[in-house]
């Protein structure tokens, strides 16, 4: 994290400008000011909160809604007078009900999306859900499916139909998300580890 006193206020007469970006889908949800109050008190309770500069207060986000930014990671800019927020948000971040204030869906453009509602149904079941009737039914089970998917992703491997090729590929990755999610790790354990091979 960072030091409050290693930030300038100065530039915008005690403000800085915060970029929010979701932690996981790298969207900006909004942008926000603070001042020295707000993120000493942002950094204490991992709740972002921010200066108002229409009603002259903190305003910390979801207190009303319920909707907060629980604060993952924060970094300053180069002129150490701008704040990046990453954060995991709970709701919609713009007080129209939107997901973020730019009017755009707070959904990743890779595979995170499919591991994202393959964690809702881990933590919010769904009656009927093929996913929880997978992580239901345990470990072996769901290494069995990656195994079978697996086979069959080879067997199509080897002839030249798009369609059945890119299907089989689709099913290993779902079933392999699955199996992620149940042993409780992420997309991200992996890619780090991958990272670190390469480092």
């Amino acid at each position: 994290m960072i030091d409050p006193t290693n930030v300038n206020f100065d530039k915008l007469n005690g403000l800085v400008p915060c970029v929010v970006q979701d932690f996981q889908t790298n969207k900006v949800l909004m942008l926000a000011f603070m001042n020295t109050e707000a993120l000493t008190k942002t950094l204490a309770e991992k709740k972002l909160t921010f200066y108002s500069r229409s009603k002259k207060r903190l305003w910390t986000k979801g207190e009303t809604s319920g909707n907060f930014l629980t604060l993952v990671e924060v970094t300053q800019d180069c002129d150490q007078d701008t704040l990046l927020f990453k954060v995991k948000a709970h709701g919609p971040a713009c007080h129209t009900g939107t997901d973020t204030c730019f009017n755009e869906t707070n959904q990743s453009e890779g595979l995170e999306f499919l591991e994202n509602i393959i964690q809702k149904r881990k933590s919010t079941p769904k009656v009927g859900s093929y996913t929880n009737q997978l992580l239901d039914a345990g470990i072996n089970k769901i290494a069995q499916k990656v195994g079978e998917e697996a086979v069959e992703l080879v067997i199509e491997a080897k002839d030249n139909n798009r369609e059945l090729f890119l299907g089989e590929a689709a099913d290993l990755m779902y079933h392999y998300l699955v199996l992620l999610t149940a042993k409780g790790y992420t997309l991200k354990d992996v890619i780090a580890v991958l990272k670190a091979r390469h480092s």
